[in-house]
This record gives structure tokens, C-alpha cells and sequence, in this order.
């Protein structure tokens, strides 16, 4: 059946084309927070544990949103492995499992690159392709993603603080 919602069939697919890069990214963030949320260990276990979980479980949420934004679209998402890696700008970090500030660290890398990403694809759909819904949408999507990663840079910073201020103890424990 045809659609008639005030793009032609160029622009969909261009926006289409967008969303499926959002899913990607969307969806290998979501794999990396899940394996991280399963390996993490030491004394921040708990906190982060539960902290990714609520991230995971938004992150669910969000590629299901764009799936259906893509359909909305008359598009059809990305829904394979091979296509997510494809096309997503994030970097997989297979083989390897960091102590948990460098799996806090790489996930606000990422969460950051979503945002940029999403600074300009908002952009891009308004401009280029005069669809002010998906605009809209992503633009939703970044404020999230800058939730994220503020709760994750919160965290690095926490321990940063707690670092140099164990250092202030010791130094004037030792005068």
C-alpha cells in the first residue's frame, strides 16, 4: 500500500536510512551494557550492576521505538547481527574484559558518539529531509543517551574524587 504523509518516497528512505544506523548503534550499546552488567565485579558491583540494568532495560525500550519508526516509515529495520555491525559507528571490544572503571569509561565513549551522532542526524532529517517527527524523536533519544552518559561520567568522577581524596589522608597521615 502507498503512503501519503507529506515526504516522498526519497525522503523516507533517507530518514529510514538514518534510523537504521540510530538502531544499530542502539542495539551494539545495548549488547555491551548487558555484558557488562553480567561481568562487572569488585566493590562497585552492586551500583553498577543495577545502574546498567536500568540502562539496558531503556536502551530496550529505544531500539523498539526506532524499529517502529522505521515501520511508521513504511521502512523495514535492521534485525541481524551482520547488519547492525555494519552499520553501526560504535566498535565492538571482542576477547577482552576491562575492570569496571574501563567498562564505565568505554560506555560514556560511546553513549558520547551516539549523541554527536544524533546532533547531526537531527539535524539531517529537519533540513535535508523536512520530517520534523523523526526530529523530534531523535532529539528525544539524545536527551536520553545525555542522561546515560552523565550518570556514567558521574560515576568516574566519583571514584576520581575518592582517589585524590584518599591521597589528601595519606599525605597528612605521613606528616
Amino acid at each position: 500500500m502507498s503512503i501519503n504523509i507529506g515526504l516522498s518516497d526519497q525522503q523516507r528512505q533517507g530518514v529510514v536510512d538514518i534510523l537504521n544506523k540510530v538502531l544499530a548503534d542502539a542495539y551494539l550499546l545495548l549488547i555491551k551494557t548487558k555484558k557488562y552488567h553480567w561481568d562487572v565485579i569488585g566493590p562497585q558491583f552492586r551500583s553498577l550492576h543495577e545502574l546498567w540494568e536500568e540502562q539496558y532495560e531503556a536502551l530496550t525500550a529505544n531500539i523498539d521505538a526506532i524499529a517502529e519508526r522505521v515501520r511508521m516509515l513504511n521502512g523495514y529495520p535492521l534485525g541481524t547481527a551482520d547488519g547492525f555491525l555494519k552499520h553501526a559507528s560504535l566498535k565492538e571490544h571482542a576477547g577482552d574484559l576491562p575492570r569496571a572503571s574501563e567498562m564505565v569509561q568505554r560506555l560514556v565513549v560511546d553513549h558520547e558518539q551516539i549523541i554527536r551522532n544524533l546532533r547531526g542526524f537531527v539535524d539531517q532529517t529537519s533540513e535535508e529531509f523536512h520530517d520534523e517527527g523523526t526530529s523530534d524523536f531523535l532529539t528525544g533519544l539524545m536527551e536520553e543517551h545525555e542522561g546515560m552518559a552523565w550518570m556514567l561520567r558521574s560515576f568516574v568522577e566519583g571514584e576520581a574524587m575518592e582517589t585524590s581524596g584518599n591521597r589528601d589522608k595519606e599525605l597528612v597521615s605521613n606528616k
